[in-house]
Protein backbone atom coordinates (compact mmCIF):
# COMPACT_ATOMS: atom_id res chain seq x y z
CA UNK A 1 0.00 0.00 0.00
CA UNK A 2 1.54 3.44 -0.94
CA UNK A 3 1.73 5.84 1.82
CA UNK A 4 -0.08 9.13 1.61
CA UNK A 5 1.41 12.75 2.28
CA UNK A 6 -0.37 12.59 5.37
CA UNK A 7 1.09 9.39 6.82
CA UNK A 8 4.86 10.32 4.88
CA UNK A 9 4.75 13.63 6.87
CA UNK A 10 3.88 11.76 9.95
CA UNK A 11 6.56 9.37 9.95
CA UNK A 12 9.34 12.36 8.97
CA UNK A 13 8.34 13.84 11.94
CA UNK A 14 8.12 10.77 14.12
CA UNK A 15 11.65 10.15 13.16
CA UNK A 16 12.93 13.60 13.39
CA UNK A 17 11.51 13.55 17.17
CA UNK A 18 13.14 10.33 17.82
CA UNK A 19 16.22 11.61 16.57
CA UNK A 20 16.40 14.69 18.42
CA UNK A 21 15.34 12.73 21.11
CA UNK A 22 17.99 10.10 20.75
CA UNK A 23 20.76 12.80 20.06
CA UNK A 24 19.80 14.66 23.69
CA UNK A 25 20.01 11.85 25.51
CA UNK A 26 23.82 10.60 23.89
CA UNK A 27 24.28 14.35 24.59
CA UNK A 28 23.43 13.61 28.16
CA UNK A 29 25.18 10.62 28.59
CA UNK A 30 28.36 12.51 27.48
CA UNK A 31 28.40 15.15 29.22
CA UNK A 32 27.98 12.74 32.81
CA UNK A 33 30.39 10.45 31.22
CA UNK A 34 32.84 13.86 31.13
CA UNK A 35 31.52 14.54 34.26
CA UNK A 36 32.42 11.29 35.94
CA UNK A 37 35.82 11.77 34.16
CA UNK A 38 36.68 14.81 35.53
CA UNK A 39 35.87 13.83 39.26
CA UNK A 40 38.25 10.65 38.91
CA UNK A 41 40.38 12.80 41.76
CA UNK A 42 38.03 12.17 43.75
CA UNK A 43 37.42 8.35 43.50
CA UNK A 44 38.61 5.73 46.13
CA UNK A 45 39.87 5.06 49.00
CA UNK A 46 40.61 8.96 49.39
CA UNK A 47 38.39 12.13 50.96
CA UNK A 48 35.97 12.75 48.48
CA UNK A 49 32.90 14.82 46.98
CA UNK A 50 29.51 15.16 46.26
CA UNK A 51 28.33 16.26 42.94
CA UNK A 52 25.17 17.57 41.59
CA UNK A 53 23.80 18.79 38.14
CA UNK A 54 20.21 20.07 37.74
CA UNK A 55 19.24 21.70 34.60
CA UNK A 56 15.15 23.03 34.63
CA UNK A 57 14.41 22.15 37.77
CA UNK A 58 15.55 18.05 37.13
CA UNK A 59 18.56 16.24 38.84
CA UNK A 60 20.59 14.80 35.66
CA UNK A 61 23.46 13.86 38.18
CA UNK A 62 23.89 13.38 41.61
CA UNK A 63 26.53 11.25 43.11
CA UNK A 64 29.28 10.85 45.52
CA UNK A 65 32.50 10.12 45.24
CA UNK A 66 35.50 8.66 47.76
CA UNK A 67 35.17 8.55 51.24
CA UNK A 68 33.19 11.08 53.90
CA UNK A 69 35.17 9.35 56.80
CA UNK A 70 38.11 7.78 55.90
CA UNK A 71 38.37 6.46 59.70
CA UNK A 72 35.42 4.57 59.21
CA UNK A 73 35.54 3.76 55.87
CA UNK A 74 32.01 5.49 55.33
CA UNK A 75 31.74 6.45 51.34
CA UNK A 76 30.62 9.89 50.31
CA UNK A 77 26.77 9.94 48.98
CA UNK A 78 24.21 12.58 47.86
CA UNK A 79 23.38 12.84 51.56
CA UNK A 80 26.63 13.37 53.15
CA UNK A 81 27.07 16.58 54.95
CA UNK A 82 29.49 19.18 54.46
CA UNK A 83 31.07 21.90 56.02
CA UNK A 84 29.83 24.57 53.51
CA UNK A 85 32.82 27.31 54.62
CA UNK A 86 31.75 30.18 53.14
CA UNK A 87 28.82 28.91 50.75
CA UNK A 88 27.47 29.61 54.35
CA UNK A 89 27.11 33.69 53.41
CA UNK A 90 24.21 33.10 50.97
CA UNK A 91 21.97 31.86 53.94
CA UNK A 92 23.16 34.48 56.22
CA UNK A 93 22.19 37.08 53.43
CA UNK A 94 19.23 35.77 53.07
CA UNK A 95 18.42 36.03 56.95
CA UNK A 96 18.90 39.54 56.91
CA UNK A 97 16.96 40.25 54.02
CA UNK A 98 14.02 38.06 55.44
CA UNK A 99 13.74 40.32 58.51
CA UNK A 100 14.18 43.48 55.69
CA UNK A 101 10.82 42.45 54.28
CA UNK A 102 9.02 41.67 58.02
CA UNK A 103 10.42 45.56 58.17
CA UNK A 104 12.76 44.22 61.46
CA UNK A 105 15.57 46.20 60.42
CA UNK A 106 17.10 48.00 57.34
CA UNK A 107 20.10 47.79 54.92
CA UNK A 108 21.11 51.21 55.99
CA UNK A 109 21.20 50.63 59.13
CA UNK A 110 24.50 51.51 60.99
CA UNK A 111 25.74 47.91 62.22
CA UNK A 112 26.59 50.17 65.59
CA UNK A 113 23.06 50.94 66.22
CA UNK A 114 22.54 46.72 66.37
CA UNK A 115 26.16 46.32 67.83
CA UNK A 116 26.65 48.96 70.46
CA UNK A 117 30.03 47.47 71.38
CA UNK A 118 31.66 48.17 68.09
CA UNK A 119 33.99 51.25 68.48
CA UNK A 120 33.01 54.42 66.86
CA UNK A 121 34.32 54.29 63.61
CA UNK A 122 31.51 51.56 63.06
CA UNK A 123 28.98 54.61 63.16
CA UNK A 124 28.83 54.32 59.55
CA UNK A 125 29.59 50.88 58.55
CA UNK A 126 25.88 49.93 57.06
CA UNK A 127 24.57 46.48 57.09
CA UNK A 128 24.67 46.95 52.97
CA UNK A 129 27.94 47.22 53.54
CA UNK A 130 28.99 44.31 55.14
CA UNK A 131 26.74 42.14 52.72
CA UNK A 132 28.90 43.04 49.81
CA UNK A 133 32.42 43.44 51.45
CA UNK A 134 31.93 47.22 51.11
CA UNK A 135 32.90 48.10 55.08
CA UNK A 136 36.12 47.91 55.56
CA UNK A 137 36.59 46.41 59.10
CA UNK A 138 39.43 44.65 59.82
CA UNK A 139 39.59 40.40 59.71
CA UNK A 140 39.41 39.03 62.86
CA UNK A 141 41.52 36.28 61.55
CA UNK A 142 43.99 38.79 61.47
CA UNK A 143 43.23 39.51 65.21
CA UNK A 144 43.80 36.28 66.80
CA UNK A 145 46.49 36.58 69.62
CA UNK A 146 49.86 34.59 69.16
CA UNK A 147 49.38 31.18 70.97
CA UNK A 148 45.62 31.23 70.59
CA UNK A 149 44.72 27.66 70.89
CA UNK A 150 40.56 27.87 72.00
CA UNK A 151 38.03 28.04 68.90
CA UNK A 152 36.67 31.45 68.33
CA UNK A 153 33.34 32.23 68.85
CA UNK A 154 31.20 34.99 67.64
CA UNK A 155 31.67 36.79 70.60
CA UNK A 156 35.06 36.53 70.46
CA UNK A 157 34.88 38.20 67.43
CA UNK A 158 32.89 40.93 68.45
CA UNK A 159 35.21 41.85 71.34
CA UNK A 160 38.15 41.74 68.87
CA UNK A 161 36.48 43.84 66.27
CA UNK A 162 35.32 46.33 69.02
CA UNK A 163 38.86 46.86 70.31
CA UNK A 164 39.89 47.99 67.00
CA UNK A 165 41.27 51.68 66.46
CA UNK A 166 41.17 51.98 62.66
CA UNK A 167 39.78 49.68 59.19
CA UNK A 168 41.03 49.24 55.85
CA UNK A 169 39.11 51.94 54.29
CA UNK A 170 36.26 54.48 54.97
CA UNK A 171 32.76 52.32 54.70
CA UNK A 172 31.82 51.99 51.28
CA UNK A 173 35.09 53.31 49.11
CA UNK A 174 36.66 49.82 48.75
CA UNK A 175 36.14 46.40 48.64
CA UNK A 176 38.07 43.64 51.18
CA UNK A 177 36.46 40.32 51.38
CA UNK A 178 35.40 39.93 55.09
CA UNK A 179 34.80 37.20 57.33
CA UNK A 180 34.15 39.72 59.98
CA UNK A 181 31.08 41.26 58.56
CA UNK A 182 29.18 37.96 57.96
CA UNK A 183 29.54 37.15 61.70
CA UNK A 184 28.55 40.23 62.76
CA UNK A 185 25.57 40.36 60.31
CA UNK A 186 24.67 36.95 62.02
CA UNK A 187 24.64 38.41 65.82
CA UNK A 188 22.88 41.02 63.95
CA UNK A 189 20.03 38.48 63.19
CA UNK A 190 20.12 37.39 66.43
CA UNK A 191 19.41 40.65 68.01
CA UNK A 192 16.53 41.50 65.88
CA UNK A 193 15.10 38.22 65.88
CA UNK A 194 15.02 37.50 69.77
CA UNK A 195 16.63 33.78 68.25
CA UNK A 196 19.87 32.04 67.89
CA UNK A 197 21.23 32.42 64.42
CA UNK A 198 20.75 28.68 64.40
CA UNK A 199 17.84 28.40 65.56
CA UNK A 200 16.47 31.16 62.94
CA UNK A 201 17.99 29.76 59.99
CA UNK A 202 16.29 26.59 60.56
CA UNK A 203 12.98 28.33 61.38
CA UNK A 204 12.72 30.32 58.56
CA UNK A 205 14.89 28.85 55.69
CA UNK A 206 15.88 25.47 56.21
CA UNK A 207 12.13 24.25 57.78
CA UNK A 208 10.12 25.79 55.13
CA UNK A 209 12.33 24.28 52.35
CA UNK A 210 12.51 20.91 53.64
CA UNK A 211 16.18 21.01 53.94
CA UNK A 212 15.84 18.76 56.88
CA UNK A 213 19.86 17.49 56.94
CA UNK A 214 20.81 21.02 56.76
CA UNK A 215 22.15 22.84 59.90
CA UNK A 216 24.06 25.64 61.60
CA UNK A 217 27.07 23.51 63.43
CA UNK A 218 27.08 24.74 67.10
CA UNK A 219 30.37 22.73 68.57
CA UNK A 220 29.24 20.03 71.04
CA UNK A 221 25.55 20.95 70.68
CA UNK A 222 24.65 19.63 67.40
CA UNK A 223 25.37 16.02 65.81
CA UNK A 224 25.56 16.57 61.85
CA UNK A 225 23.82 13.44 60.43
CA UNK A 226 25.86 11.60 57.51
CA UNK A 227 28.31 13.84 58.18
CA UNK A 228 31.69 14.39 56.16
CA UNK A 229 34.96 14.73 57.99
CA UNK A 230 38.13 17.64 56.35
CA UNK A 231 41.38 16.12 54.97
CA UNK A 232 44.54 17.74 53.83
CA UNK A 233 47.28 15.71 51.88
CA UNK A 234 49.97 16.66 54.09
CA UNK A 235 53.25 14.91 53.24
CA UNK A 236 51.71 13.33 50.62
CA UNK A 237 48.94 11.09 52.94
CA UNK A 238 45.80 12.37 54.32
CA UNK A 239 45.47 13.29 57.32
CA UNK A 240 42.56 14.16 59.57
CA UNK A 241 42.07 18.79 59.57
CA UNK A 242 38.65 18.93 60.24
CA UNK A 243 38.72 21.48 62.65
CA UNK A 244 40.55 24.71 63.64
CA UNK A 245 40.83 27.67 65.01
CA UNK A 246 37.66 29.49 62.83
CA UNK A 247 35.61 26.49 62.64
CA UNK A 248 32.94 27.63 65.35
CA UNK A 249 32.34 31.33 63.87
CA UNK A 250 29.03 30.68 62.55
CA UNK A 251 27.55 33.83 60.11
CA UNK A 252 30.76 33.40 57.73
CA UNK A 253 30.92 29.69 57.05
CA UNK A 254 28.80 27.38 59.80
CA UNK A 255 26.38 25.30 57.94
CA UNK A 256 26.47 21.92 57.21
CA UNK A 257 24.85 20.76 54.42
CA UNK A 258 24.26 17.79 51.24
CA UNK A 259 23.23 18.16 47.73
CA UNK A 260 20.17 16.52 48.01
CA UNK A 261 19.43 19.56 50.31
CA UNK A 262 21.25 22.33 48.56
CA UNK A 263 18.66 20.79 45.47
CA UNK A 264 15.91 22.68 47.25
CA UNK A 265 17.71 25.83 47.78
CA UNK A 266 18.53 25.88 44.76
CA UNK A 267 14.97 25.38 43.24
CA UNK A 268 13.75 28.35 45.99
CA UNK A 269 16.25 30.96 44.25
CA UNK A 270 14.06 31.08 40.99
CA UNK A 271 10.59 31.84 42.82
CA UNK A 272 9.38 33.55 45.73
CA UNK A 273 8.49 30.49 48.09
CA UNK A 274 10.73 31.74 50.10
CA UNK A 275 12.48 35.52 49.78
CA UNK A 276 10.73 38.59 47.48
CA UNK A 277 11.47 38.92 43.84
CA UNK A 278 12.98 42.49 44.95
CA UNK A 279 14.95 40.65 47.68
CA UNK A 280 16.24 38.17 45.43
CA UNK A 281 17.36 40.97 43.04
CA UNK A 282 19.16 42.46 45.23
CA UNK A 283 21.06 39.37 46.20
CA UNK A 284 21.92 38.56 42.79
CA UNK A 285 22.54 42.27 41.63
CA UNK A 286 26.24 43.82 41.39
CA UNK A 287 26.85 46.05 44.23
CA UNK A 288 30.50 45.91 44.24
CA UNK A 289 33.66 45.08 42.27
CA UNK A 290 35.72 41.90 43.42
CA UNK A 291 39.53 42.67 44.36
CA UNK A 292 41.98 40.72 45.82
CA UNK A 293 40.81 37.12 44.44
CA UNK A 294 41.98 35.38 41.46
CA UNK A 295 38.67 35.83 39.59
CA UNK A 296 36.90 38.36 37.88
CA UNK A 297 33.91 38.91 39.15
CA UNK A 298 31.04 41.39 40.76
CA UNK A 299 29.73 40.73 44.47
CA UNK A 300 25.88 40.68 45.38
CA UNK A 301 24.75 40.12 49.07
CA UNK A 302 26.31 36.35 49.73
CA UNK A 303 27.02 35.71 45.74
CA UNK A 304 29.65 36.52 43.37
CA UNK A 305 28.47 37.37 39.80
CA UNK A 306 30.40 36.27 36.76
CA UNK A 307 28.97 36.73 33.45
CA UNK A 308 25.80 34.71 33.55
CA UNK A 309 26.42 32.78 36.37
CA UNK A 310 26.01 33.51 40.18
CA UNK A 311 28.21 31.46 42.19
CA UNK A 312 30.69 31.32 46.19
CA UNK A 313 33.23 28.75 46.89
CA UNK A 314 33.46 27.77 50.45
CA UNK A 315 36.98 26.84 51.63
CA UNK A 316 37.86 25.78 55.82
CA UNK A 317 40.38 23.67 56.71
CA UNK A 318 39.95 20.51 54.81
CA UNK A 319 36.81 21.08 52.43
CA UNK A 320 36.86 23.07 49.66
CA UNK A 321 33.41 23.76 47.99
CA UNK A 322 31.21 25.73 44.88
CA UNK A 323 27.86 26.44 43.55
CA UNK A 324 27.62 27.34 40.45
CA UNK A 325 24.33 28.50 38.89
CA UNK A 326 23.31 29.69 35.31
CA UNK A 327 19.67 31.33 35.84
CA UNK A 328 19.03 32.13 32.17
CA UNK A 329 19.79 28.75 31.21
CA UNK A 330 18.25 27.15 34.57
CA UNK A 331 21.75 24.81 35.18
CA UNK A 332 23.38 24.66 38.30
CA UNK A 333 26.39 22.48 39.12
CA UNK A 334 27.34 22.09 42.81
CA UNK A 335 30.67 20.37 44.23
CA UNK A 336 30.99 19.92 47.62
CA UNK A 337 34.54 18.02 48.97
CA UNK A 338 35.89 17.18 52.51
CA UNK A 339 39.69 17.64 51.55
CA UNK A 340 42.22 20.74 51.24
CA UNK A 341 42.61 20.32 46.97
CA UNK A 342 41.89 20.54 44.39
CA UNK A 343 40.16 24.16 44.28
CA UNK A 344 36.69 22.93 42.28
CA UNK A 345 35.91 26.35 40.70
CA UNK A 346 37.22 25.55 37.42
CA UNK A 347 36.29 21.69 37.43
CA UNK A 348 32.57 22.68 37.62
CA UNK A 349 33.13 25.43 34.71
CA UNK A 350 34.40 22.23 32.80
CA UNK A 351 31.88 19.68 34.04
CA UNK A 352 29.01 22.36 33.23
CA UNK A 353 30.57 22.68 29.88
CA UNK A 354 28.87 20.12 27.87
CA UNK A 355 25.66 20.83 29.26
CA UNK A 356 25.21 24.15 28.22
CA UNK A 357 25.98 22.85 24.47
CA UNK A 358 22.75 21.02 24.44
Amino acid sequence: MKASHRDTRRLVLFMALFFAIGVAHASSADAIRNADQLMQPYTGNVPGASLLVIRNGKILLSRGYGMADMERHIAATPATDYRLASVSKQFTAAAVLLLAEDGKLKLDDSIRHWLPALPSLADQVTLRQLLSHTGGLLDYEDLIAPGTTRQLSDGDVLRMVSATTHTYFPPGTGYRYSNTGYVLLGLVVEKVSGMRLQDFLKRRIFAPLHMDHTLLYVHDATTVPNRAYGYSDIDGKWQLTDQDLTSATRGDGGIYASIDDLAKWDAALYDNRLLSDASRKLAFSAHAKVAGEPYQADYGYGWRITGDTLWHSGESIGFRNVIVRWPKQHLTVILLSNRNAPEPYRTVLAIAAPFLDH
